[in-house]
């Protein structure tokens, strides 16, 4: 009987402890799970995006054609995943909702960083020394924020341009290489056919689909600059130079500007110029035509 007594007594406190388990686990995990929206905005509702230090001119983006532009202090393509990064905050979330009655308790009295999204404003201020996440003020609330949102809005400015010497809508057809020292004997044009086939112009390569489509695809839809700056064309100088033809017609000219120990290319269309390591600048002007030199 007492043997009974104690697998009986054993049974009940393990029925009790699931019951309690099942009772409480539920509410542990909404707890854990609650969290605050900072805004009801979408990302697709904003086309202009000012970044405001303090005693700084802002830097300002403007959004054409569903792409993102730096308009001030100069006019450029903005690296989108950057801008995008900022932009994001709209759809922030946060475990933490203050009223923004005290903003000097949050350091909003005098902000590290203002970002303005079209009319919608957000006030960065202190971090919190516990979870090191930033006090963030918009409308009549503070919320506890990731601090990438400031970090990314930081950075130097010539990191949010675009490391593609090629606008997002500019569709390669081919190229005009004739003007490059290399490629001046053979005068080298390298075209793309509706169908799809790489067209050689010199007599005697033999070029290989798949080598000039693995060249093409990582050093001109792929590759990205080391780095891109703004610079003032001077007419009067004469570069060695080739010709990007487009999809649609149009063509980009680029002028080699130095070639080591890194090379140097120049947009003068976009007064804008990139930098890219000696061997990758090397392969990406010397296509794999399939010609003994």
């Amino acid at each position: 009987m007492r043997a009974r007594w104690i697998v009986n007594l054993v049974l009940l406190v393990l029925v009790a402890g699931i019951v309690a388990f099942l009772y409480l686990k539920p509410q542990e995990q909404e707890e854990q799970e609650a969290t605050y929206e900072v805004s009801n905005l979408k990302l697709s509702d904003f086309d202009k995006l000012s970044i405001e230090f303090p005693a700084k001119a802002p830097v300002v983006f403007e959004k054409k054609d569903g792409f993102w532009y730096l308009a001030q202090p100069y006019a450029a393509r903005a690296d989108q995943p950057t801008v995008l990064q900022i932009v994001s905050i709209v759809a922030a979330t946060s475990r933490e909702k203050f009223s923004a009655e005290d903003p000097a308790r949050f350091g909003l009295d005098n902000p590290r960083l203002k970002i303005r999204l079209n009319d919608e404003e957000f006030i960065f201020g202190l971090y919190n020394p516990v979870t090191s996440e930033q006090y963030v003020a918009y409308q009549d609330a503070v919320y506890l924020l990731s601090g990438i949102y400031s970090e990314t809005a930081a950075i130097q400015l010539l990191e949010m341009l675009d490391k593609s010497p090629l606008k997002p809508k500019e569709d390669i057809a081919g190229f005009d290489f004739s003007r490059l020292e290399q490629w001046q004997e053979v005068r080298l044009q390298l075209d793309r056919d509706p169908g799809g086939k790489w067209q050689v112009s010199v007599p005697g390569a033999k070029p290989k689909q798949e080598e000039i489509e693995e060249w093409f695809d990582e050093f001109w839809e792929k590759v990205r600059a080391a780095s891109v700056e703004p610079y003032t064309p001077d007419r009067q100088t004469q570069y060695p130079s080739f010709t990007v033809k487009l999809k649609d017609g149009g063509k980009v000219h680029f002028d080699k500007m130095q070639e080591s120990p890194q090379l140097i290319l120049g947009r003068p269309d976009e007064g804008m110029r990139y930098y890219f390591p000696a061997d990758v600048g090397f392969t990406l002007l010397n296509p794999p035509i399939g010609l003994d030199k």
